[in-house]
């Protein structure tokens, strides 16, 4: 008898170790994402959140995209990168892709060539709360498919343009089945959307149907949103998380070698926690897995300084796409002397900013495009230096004087002796902000400029900007790795309706941006880039100030783990759990 509960013991011993890994419990293969806020909604049309942009990537594809580790386009849902097109006589240019012969929906039916025409009505149909995107398809002009192969599509653009094979192979891919079950938008074909859109914005059958699509099921209900992708949704508990569960028997699961088909977790959770102090706890407490967006101090004086979090998490600092930089209203009198620009350029210490306030995590930027875009960037550009003796001789150039020895600079501006007072606006509870605009205050005090630092409610502070309502602000602008279409931000049609909130431009920088949205020659449309950054630099409409870092950490419970310039700077369905 003591023989056999020696001998039964050890059954259940072993049988213990197999299941908690020699008293440990199995690690869940799950991430456990920190997010500041809730996103705005789950729909891959109508949404504007960049959240929901992340999280929809993970469930929907595309028929390519970017591959954010080397920043080259690469297959998704096509078998290879389209075949390129263009006539000249025209100005037709035609991409034509196969979609893969395994791709399926979750019902099991094949993704065809008609679910990417229906898609793309979607973006580009009336009613539809998709104003944010439809303007970027408006290049597309057809849609041919093929009798005798129902994977095969060709996609008509109206006119040669940079971003042309990125805008046509980049949306994503939805099923008909689940967000037009009556099949309303048959009604419709690409070219009645495009030629007819009034008529079709009072289709009573297109109102109908916008009024179902346009609903919260179709924004974050379980089973109504539902892509191609790897993951399924699987809830969202308002003010607390979102729940993306891994599909099982996913088709593309063959494909994990390519990037874009890496799935490795089981769950992607997004874990709202409003205050930064109390994220900071939980991933200490090893509650959160990854957390993004991380402030410069609390970054270097919480996490680099700690053991522990280094102990138990990868901290990584990639370059982001992002710049920011003082936005100058160029109209105004102050300001209309470039001379009067350069030498606020020159008070600007940004090496100051960078390293007391950024704590040296981003590089110094000296015009719109990013380093990254080694052959887009102009190396040969010197950014203005701190300097208060160069600045204080431009704004004697430009007519300033301390007239009346207050001390404060002075001149005659439409026959009013104005004085030189600036008013400097930045989005309220951006500390970073308003760090920076207080080290330019001290600067502009020493040679005779009075800075006011106002911050604004973030509503008032951006329709400032669309009024041009302002003398100076701090910005920033998100980039992408896709080359630049610089008209939105730097072309004079941008001055009342796009971004050209600094007034900047003429004919010739106009020409250099149109040249370079229609140019798909790398080589010659780089040169562009280059010149037009020259063009920038020397009417100094912004004074630029860096490119920050990301600050990321992620557990070191994960391996394969990669961070890259492209944001959020990870990708968490990628990661595999630790042996």
């Amino acid at each position: 008898m003591k023989h056999l509960l020696s001998k039964r013991f050890f059954v259940l011993f072993i049988a213990a170790l197999v299941l908690y890994g020699c008293g440990k419990k199995k690690a869940k293969n799950e991430v456990i994402i920190h997010e500041l806020s809730d996103t705005d909604m789950l729909n891959p049309t109508n949404y504007q959140s960049a959240d929901a942009g992340y999280y929809l990537a993970q469930m929907f594809q595309g028929l390519w995209g970017t591959n954010p580790t080397n920043l080259t386009l690469e297959p998704i849902l096509a078998k290879a990168l389209p075949i390129e097109e263009y006539d000249s006589a025209t100005n037709i240019l035609k991409y034509t892709c196969e979609i893969r012969e395994d791709a399926k929906w979750d019902n099991g039916e094949p993704i065809l060539a008609k679910d990417v025409i229906f898609s793309m009505k979607l973006y580009r149909a009336p009613v539809i709360s998709n104003e944010q995107f439809r303007p970027y398809f408006e290049l597309i002009s057809d849609m041919i498919t093929y009798p005798d192969n129902p994977r095969k599509i060709t996609i008509v653009c109206n006119k040669k343009y940079i971003l042309a094979k990125y805008t046509c192979g980049e949306f994503f891919v939805m099923p008909q089945y689940i967000y037009d079950p009556k099949h309303l938008m048959d009604s419709f074909s690409i070219n009645d959307i495009n030629t007819k859109f009034a008529e079709v914005e009072q289709s009573p059958v297109m109102k109908e149907f916008a009024t179902e699509y346009n609903s919260e099921k179709y924004q974050r209900e379980k089973g109504f949103i539902v892509g191609s992708g790897p993951y399924e949704f699987g809830e969202w508990v308002t003010g607390q998380k979102i729940v993306l569960v891994k599909k099982k028997n996913w088709w593309g699961e063959k494909y994990n070698k390519e990037y874009s088909y890496q799935a490795f977790p089981d769950k992607l959770i997004y874990t709202t926690i409003k205050d930064q102090t109390a994220a900071l706890t939980a991933l200490k407490g090893k509650r959160l897995d990854v957390m993004y967006g991380i402030k410069s101090k609390d970054y270097v004086e919480q996490l680099l300084t700690s053991d522990s979090v280094k102990e138990n998490f990868q901290l990584a600092t990639p370059l982001s796409m992002a710049y920011t930089y003082f936005g100058i209203n160029m109209r105004n009198p102050k300001f209309e002397d470039v001379r009067t620009r350069e030498a606020l350029a020159h008070l600007t210490d940004v090496e100051k900013i960078i390293k007391v306030i950024g704590y040296d995590l981003g590089q110094r930027v000296n015009g719109p495009v990013n380093p990254y875009k080694k052959g887009a960037f102009n190396d040969t550009i010197t950014p203005y230096d701190f300097s208060i003796e160069k600045a204080k001789k431009l704004l004697a150039d430009a007519g300033w004087k301390d007239t009346n020895g207050d001390g404060t600079l002075d001149k005659k501006i439409n026959g009013q002796q104005t004085k030189f007072d600036i008013t400097f606006t930045y989005n309220a509870g951006n500390d970073t902000r308003r760090d920076a605009a207080l080290i330019f205050k001290e600067a502009c005090r020493q040679v005779g400029i009075n800075v006011d630092v106002v911050p604004q409610e973030w509503s008032i502070y951006i329709e400032n900007q669309k009024k041009h309502d302002f003398e100076m602000f701090y910005g920033a602008w998100i980039g992408s790795p896709n080359p630049d279409d610089e008209k939105q931000i730097w072309h004079t049609e941008s001055i009342n309706g796009g971004s050209n909130y600094v007034y900047f431009g003429n004919a010739e920088s106009d020409k250099l941006i149109e040249d370079i949205r229609g140019e798909l020659n790398e080589d010659i449309r780089n040169d562009l880039y280059r010149k037009f950054q020259v063009k920038v630099h020397d009417a100094v409409p912004y004074i630029f100030i860096w490119s920050p870092k990301e600050k990321i950490a992620i557990s070191k419970r994960f391996t394969d783990i990669q961070t890259f310039i492209v944001r959020p700077g990870f990708n968490e369905a990628a990661f595999k759990l630790a042996q």
